[in-house]
């Protein structure tokens, strides 16, 4: 019996090695592999800095090099004005002089001694030094200093990213242990879509009491025949129209499908995937027609609808039939976030769990609406959208568009806050 313990304690020893030897390898091999990395990063990073640096000092330079211009232009004007008079003002004293020498007696003397007096006198002014590069020369330190500004501000920026903070200073981790404790505190909603939301910590400078991660089904009574559902998160078009039945809510003239869900308060925000060709992304009001003509039946195209449109190649805000292209990389996730007590829509690309603002379609009371007609169609009537109930509407423009309803990235949920 011992003999027997003995070998199985052995064999276990034995069986245990050969997995910590295993183990051992891969451990090395991980070992390597972060020893690699690290030096490759870290030359990577040597090597910015280096070209950081060399922008630095050339700029440092160039810098320098036109306070010495402006300095030497300057310089050169002011001794001419001054030597002129050092010259005149000698050339005074000596006549004054030579004046008072003259005796009483001689009265011929005198007069030419007065006359060259006079003479020196009467002689025209130098012109005063204009100094036209004095502006330039004195915007040395303000041009520095806002280099400074910028090269201070990013660096903080970046090291909170390297730290694995959000943009409000907040580490993701932080941000998930509040959203934890407000949702103990004051409960998990509902979405009326169905399915469970959460609550949006609150910015410091914006208050967002009602903001919920919103959960969108696409609603099959409104799906154009042209438009293939996959469950009610995904939406293709297809060539070949498919059979649904009748439906009041339908759209018949352009390739669009609505969510179910309702919003009508508070703040709204949800995620899409752009999987292929040109879609639209936006809201709708209720009580919109879906049988309106294609030209007027679009999302956007009317005052009804508004929406982010992909087009290939730039994106495009629509409200009312006019369009602003935004000149911004594409993004396969879209966040749209809308804010009912702001009378606000803003458009996101998302990326990695960052979030970056593409549009964003709100009442301006800046003149920029003055010369912006996009601006000023905003101004006018995007407010009365916001007197309807609203739905999520979407647009699939080309015969291979295809799109997916989230799901949310939590990180992005913690970094939400209208920019």
């Amino acid at each position: 019996h011992l003999q027997a313990q003995q070998a199985k304690f052995l064999s276990d020893a034995e069986n245990e090695l050969e997995e910590l030897a295993v183990t051992i390898a891969q451990a090395k091999k991980m070992v390597e592999l972060i020893k690699g990395a690290a030096t490759k990063e870290r030359e990577r990073v040597e090597k910015l800095f280096a070209e950081a640096s060399e922008v630095l000092a050339t700029f440092q330079k160039e810098v320098a090099g036109f306070i010495e211009d402006g300095e030497r232009s300057m310089l050169g004007e002011a001794e001419a004005d001054l030597r002129w008079k050092e010259e005149r003002r000698a050339k005074l004293a000596q006549c004054k002089q030579n004046l008072e020498n003259v005796p009483s007696t001689d009265t011929i003397y005198f007069l030419q001694e007065f006359q060259a007096l006079k003479v020196a006198m009467e002689e025209n002014l130098s012109p005063a030094p204009s100094f036209q590069n004095e502006l330039n020369f004195t915007k040395c330190t303000q041009a520095v200093g806002a280099v400074k500004d910028v090269l201070s501000a990013a660096c903080k920026n970046q090291r909170d990213h390297l730290q694995g903070k959000g943009i409000d200073g907040l580490s993701y981790q932080e941000m998930e242990e509040g959203l934890k404790d407000r949702a103990n505190r004051q409960g998990i909603r509902a979405g009326r879509g169905g399915g469970i939301v959460s609550c949006f910590p609150p910015h410091p400078h914006v208050s967002l009491p009602h903001t919920v991660a919103f959960i969108i089904d696409l609603d099959s009574d409104t799906a154009d025949k042209f438009i293939q559902l996959f469950g009610t998160k995904g939406a293709k078009r297809v060539l070949c129209p498919i059979s649904y039945p009748e439906s009041p809510t339908r759209f018949i003239n352009c390739e669009q499908v609505l969510g179910v869900n309702l919003m009508n308060r508070g703040n709204y925000y949800w995620e899409v995937e752009l999987i292929d060709g040109w879609v639209s992304i936006g809201v709708i009001a209720e009580d919109f027609d879906p049988r309106e003509s294609y030209n007027r039946g679009r999302l956007g195209r009317n005052e009804k609808s508004c929406c982010l449109q992909w087009n290939g190649q730039n994106y495009v805000a629509w409200f009312g039939g006019f369009e602003s292209v935004i000149q911004q990389p594409f993004f396969q996730t879209i966040g749209v976030f809308l804010e009912y007590s702001e009378k606000a829509l803003t458009f996101y690309g998302v990326k990695d769990s960052k979030m970056t603002c593409l549009q964003q379609l709100k009442v301006s009371h800046f003149a920029k609406g003055q010369f912006d007609p996009f601006q000023n169609k905003i101004n006018h009537q995007f407010a009365s959208l916001f007197l309807c109930k609203l739905k999520p509407a979407f647009f699939l423009e080309s015969v291979d568009a295809h799109l997916q309803i989230g799901p949310l990235k939590k990180d992005c949920v913690s970094v939400l806050k209208r920019r």
